[in-house]
């Protein structure tokens, strides 16, 4: 049942191009700081011994990651706003031409300040769309195959930090030095222009169109998304828009009185917001941005020289995309809670070995020891990439009721700026100051974080949008997942009735419907 149709498939593709953006602009100022001509340009410096241009230098990059992830988080709410009240369609719009902006002043910057406000407009794009896109995937994908589907936006970032990765490298051997540095960066608006030639064809979310009161254009477009060969009278769309049609009208009756405030002060929804949390504090108190964005910089420190550093971390972003698409297909098996608990515990193992190593090895001239240092920081990837990367951004989506879910999600996405900025901008400073106890931080934050998490979060495997809410307290009109052969008879005959019968009625009223939608909600969580 919900088998993904090619149309389906194709929307879903096609709006992991914001993914492939998102990715992008986030990845290329890793190999940028690997250009020496952009600190030249720039009037900054690698060399240690000249003290004070150094710090100066190393506040200026860290203040190029925190001024990016400032723009994200306004960035993030904006998208919130702008979704709930304009639609996902219009947001993705509005987060492609500011990130296409954005890459055009990053990639003609003639002075650090004009390119600092160039990361801070293209985080602000970036904030946008990792906030609509996740929320769009996850509203149009059917319920058995929507984490796989949601996990290829994970999938498609690193795609995109692999292509700034093996673009870096390429660059750095171009015989023009600004080459080296300015086409990447002038490379962010390509992927925005690929989306400003598909979003004609991509269709708004069904979901926020039965909100606005548009039942026959979402009815439509739910019938195109969820149409098979092997399911003529389109069973599987019908039930699932009949299931999203009576849960919109009863959520609408509950958000009539609800402002931002409710996310906190009512329990389901403080639940979701909770969750959401740890679920991007985890990643993030895992030090894996840390490691991403500054993976050039540490492999310099581990004895790497050269060209080499920008291979291996190009490699190591090549590594992220096969991890990454190994996540998409094991999520929907396993389940988001359990994998995620099995990433983050290998990840905790592989930064205590790693932090062990620089604490022995690092300063000396022992290979060995650097380059076991190498390999942790790879088998790091390994657990983060195949079990908590995209993993996150499909359980922020699907957790929150449609009416709130942009601001879930924006919430989500706020947490992930909020607590990435203080490890990304502290991070060039702590890596010479402390050194190895750099590590100690996201081993603690990662040890206090599983076992909450594992205690905390409910799984959402396999369950519709409109089902979920019954994971955190909430009432569920219609169960169409998990339910025994009678009932799935009687959902679907009044599907069927609603549908084909016409009933003008459908989204606000049915006294005709003879299903006992509580009797059924009751039935499904006993079973």
């Amino acid at each position: 049942m919900g088998q993904t149709s090619w149309f389906n498939l194709s929307i879903v593709l096609a709006l992991c191009l914001g993914s492939l953006t998102y990715g992008y602009i986030i990845a290329v100022i890793t190999n940028t700081l690997g250009q020496p001509n952009f600190y030249t340009y720039f009037g900054l410096t690698t060399d240690v011994s000249d003290t004070a241009l150094y710090n100066y230098t190393n506040r200026i990059t860290g203040s190029m990651n925190g001024i990016f992830s400032a723009g994200g988080l306004f960035g993030a709410i904006f998208s919130a706003w702008l979704s709930e009240s304009h639609g996902r369609k219009m947001t993705l719009l509005a987060a492609t031409i500011i990130s296409l902006i954005g890459g055009a002043l990053q990639g003609g910057s003639v002075q650090i300040g004009m390119f600092l406000f160039a990361r801070f407009f293209s985080g602000f794009g970036a904030g946008m769309l990792i906030t609509v896109v996740p929320v769009f995937q996850a509203e149009v994908a059917p319920p058995a195959s929507r984490g796989m589907l949601v996990s290829l936006n994970g999938v498609l970032i690193v795609v995109a930090y692999t292509l700034a990765g093996w673009i870096g490298v390429a660059c750095y051997f171009a015989e023009n030095v600004k080459l080296q540095w300015r086409l990447p960066l002038a490379l962010q608006t390509l992927w925005p222009l690929l989306i400003l030639a598909v979003i004609p064809w991509i269709p708004e979310s069904p979901r926020w169109l039965l909100e606005q009161k548009r039942s026959d254009e979402a009815w439509k477009i739910v019938e195109r998304l969820h149409h098979r060969s092997d399911d003529p009278t389109d069973s599987f769309a019908k039930k699932e828009f009949y299931q999203m049609s009576r849960q919109v009208e009863a959520d609408e009756a509950l958000a009539a009185g609800e402002t931002w405030l409710s996310l906190f002060s009512k329990p389901s929804y403080r639940k979701r917001v909770i969750c959401a949390f740890f679920m991007m504090y985890a990643g993030q108190a895992s030090g894996n941005l840390v490691i991403a964005n500054y993976s050039v910089s540490i492999y310099q420190r581990l004895g790497q020289t050269g060209a080499i550093p920008l291979i291996l971390s190009a490699a190591y972003c090549s590594l992220s995309v096969f991890l990454n698409y190994i996540c998409a297909l094991l999520i929907d098996r396993v389940g988001r809670v359990t994998l995620l608990i099995f990433g983050l515990a290998g990840c905790l193992v592989c930064l205590c070995c790693e932090c062990a190593l620089i604490a022995v090895y690092l300063p000396s001239s022992n290979t060995g020891g650097l380059k076991a240092a190498v390999f942790f920081l790879f088998f790091y990837i390994c657990f983060y990439g195949g079990c908590v990367d995209a993993n996150t951004y499909v359980y922020c989506s699907e957790i929150f009721p449609t009416h709130i879910r942009p601001r879930g999600m924006a919430l989500s996405m706020v947490t992930l700026y909020l607590t990435s900025t203080p490890f990304l901008q502290g991070a060039p400073t702590a890596f010479t100051t402390i050194g190895w106890k750099y590590y100690v931080v996201f081993i603690v934050l990662t040890a206090v974080n599983i076992p909450i998490i594992w205690f905390y979060f409910p799984e959402t495997k396999g369950l519709s949008l409109e089902e979920i809410n019954g994971q955190f307290g909430d009432e569920v009109i219609v169960y169409f997942t998990h339910v025994t052969d009678e009932e799935n008879a009687k959902i679907e005959a009044a599907a069927f009735e609603a549908i084909d019968g016409n009933d003008t009625r459908f989204h606000q009223k049915e006294d005709n419907v003879t299903v006992n939608h509580q009797e059924l909600a009751t039935n499904v969580e006993k079973h």
